[in-house]
């Protein structure tokens, strides 16, 4: 059996294209003389659609798409996934068709609904068959989380079939696609027959699919990969166990990837091909400048400097060093000026209440000024703000509500600041684009005199530790001190992560490269009483 895996870009909610790149794909199948065509989960709508199912003319678009899709295949049988009404229920499907006519059809059993995933909210489980007979072979058909879910995978392997093809939508972590092939493998040994994984590119909002289709022998042998980050035709022969096999990406650099391609699909297909960053002189604006470049084109990148009274030489001379490595256009916005006015506005009312002297009121009025202008430049020409910070930093609520948190996209919003060092170390592996000076220097707002982060918050390595620990291990506060963290910096920093949950629900969205990103994957109340105090930990454990 002769199998391409069409590793397509589906954009959710455009149908109409969705359709034309099945059809494109059915066409080159037929080319290749191939047996069967692989499409992904949800294929026609995009995944995830959310609430645009619950709406009669977006369901009316996709169940005629169907119809054109069944009507143009010929000897090639194709699979293809999409959402279709029964009874007033709606269900995740996949249909099976060959020579104009439906073969099959199969409702995904096991729906998801932890992390990024929802499909509870709009699915029924199915419950037909899952085996279909065409061309005299038998067609084991499974969708995503059922080859995932040990109980529905179970009751699957006893039923006899020639191959399983799994049609997904699988978004990306780092290490994910390790942990897909590891899994095809145990299933194809237990079911003793080769299985087919088939998954989508592209950005949609927080989330990244990174492809990565593949298939497996009945060993659990890898016989194929498609590439990563891109559309692909991958052919497979399971008579003559041959494929064509990509070579994964390291870790750091699936990480540079998911981000570069997270930040010109929301660029692009929310209408905009052109963006404006602040550059500060730092690392975090440094590194999504250079993202944004790769992922855009510097041409299409505009830099903006906002030196204030505080910024130093070194950070002026390294944004526009960046900016001239990476050519990109820059303009320059002194802020000053406008500082003082808000100042000199201000100072009336705080002096009369006794609240004159400067604190982090002031520092904030720089940074908002900073926002107002940069969205201001956005507003003019068009182009979508790229906002700078790191996930370490809304973690703890180191950013600035309306300031440095002002813009249209977060690519840094799931990296944390050690990881924004070593991609950046990365970047400049082929030679140096981020200046050297801007990667060596300790981090600083500046917007006081000498201002390092390291005023304010531990170095970045236990910073990073502690919340590493409790956001995606979801450990305690106990575990994490026995690993060797100071038992009150860790409450303080776990302090710190609950209260800064409002800001981070104001924050714009971005890349998801972690299992447990702020925002869909993890879910806290803004308002709540709950305080984990790591003593009382401790005394429970003793009693």
């Amino acid at each position: 059996m002769k199998i391409m895996m069409a590793q397509l870009a589906p954009k959710v909610g455009d149908i109409a294209c969705n359709t034309q790149l099945v059809l494109a794909a059915m066409q080159r199948a037929e080319a290749a003389h191939c047996d069967m065509l692989v499409l992904p989960e949800l294929g026609l709508t995009g995944y995830p659609p959310e609430d645009l199912l619950w709406r009669n003319a977006f369901m009316d678009e996709a169940e005629s798409a169907v119809e054109t899709i069944v009507a143009h295949t010929a000897k090639t049988a194709v699979v293809f996934g999409h959402p279709r009404r029964e009874n007033g229920l709606l269900l995740n499907s996949a249909t099976l068709a060959a020579h104009g006519k439906v073969v099959g059809v199969y409702d995904k059993r096991s729906l998801p609904n932890y992390g990024v995933f929802d499909e509870r909210r709009y699915f029924t489980p199915g419950s037909g068959p899952d085996v279909f007979e065409v061309h005299g072979w038998r067609i084991g058909i499974g969708i995503c989380e059922d080859l995932w879910d040990d109980d529905v995978a179970e009751k699957a392997a006893s039923r006899p079939r020639d191959v399983l093809l799994n049609l997904n939508a699988s978004p990306f972590h780092v290490d994910k696609q390790l942990e897909r092939e590891s899994l095809m493998q145990r299933r194809a040994a237990r079911f003793g027959v080769p299985v087919v994984y088939v998954n989508p590119v592209g950005g949609q909002d927080e989330i990244v699919f990174d492809g990565g289709s593949h298939a497996v022998d009945a060993s659990g042998m890898l016989l194929a990969r498609a590439p990563m980050f891109e559309c692909a035709d991958v052919m497979v022969d399971l008579a003559a166990s041959i494929g064509e096999i990509t070579p994964l990406p390291e870790g750091i650099q699936q990480m540079r990837q998911a981000l570069v391609l997270g930040v010109r699909d929301y660029v692009r297909r929310n209408g905009s091909s052109q963006v404006v960053i602040g550059l500060s002189g730092g690392i975090d604006s440094a590194l999504v400048a250079a993202l944004a470049c790769e992922a855009l084109g510097a041409e299409n990148v505009l830099g903006v400097l906002m030196p204030s009274r505080y910024s130093s030489d070194h950070s002026i001379s390294d944004a526009a060093q960046l900016a001239d490595n990476l050519g990109i256009e820059t303009i320059i916005l002194p802020i000053e000026s406008p500082v003082n006015a808000v100042d000199h506005l201000l100072a009336g009312p705080f002096n009369a209440w006794g609240l004159g002297a400067p604190d982090v009121t002031e520092e904030n009025v720089q940074a908002r000024i900073r926002g107002l202008l940069l969205m201001a430049v956005s507003n003019k020409t068009g182009r979508m703000l790229l906002t700078t910070g790191n996930k370490s930093e809304m973690a703890v609520g180191y950013a600035t509500l309306y300031g440095d948190m002002a813009g249209g996209f977060a690519p840094l919003k799931d990296v944390y600041k050690v990881q924004v060092f070593a991609l950046s170390r990365h970047i400049n592996r082929k030679g140096e684009l981020i200046p050297e000076s801007t990667i060596s220097k300790p981090p600083s707002a500046e917007l006081r005199p000498d201002q390092k982060d390291s005023d304010s918050l531990p170095d970045y390595e236990v910073l990073d530790g502690i919340l590493q620990s409790y956001i995606e291990l979801g450990q305690d506060m106990a575990r994490i001190a026995a690993r060797g963290f100071e038992p009150g910096l860790v409450e303080r920093v776990i302090r710190m992560l609950y209260i800064a949950e409002y800001k981070r629900r104001q924050a714009p969205p971005g890349v998801k490269i972690t299992q447990k990103a702020f925002g869909r994957d993890r879910r806290y109340p803004i308002t709540h009483g709950f305080r984990e105090h790591l003593l009382q930990n401790q005394s429970r454990e003793r009693e």
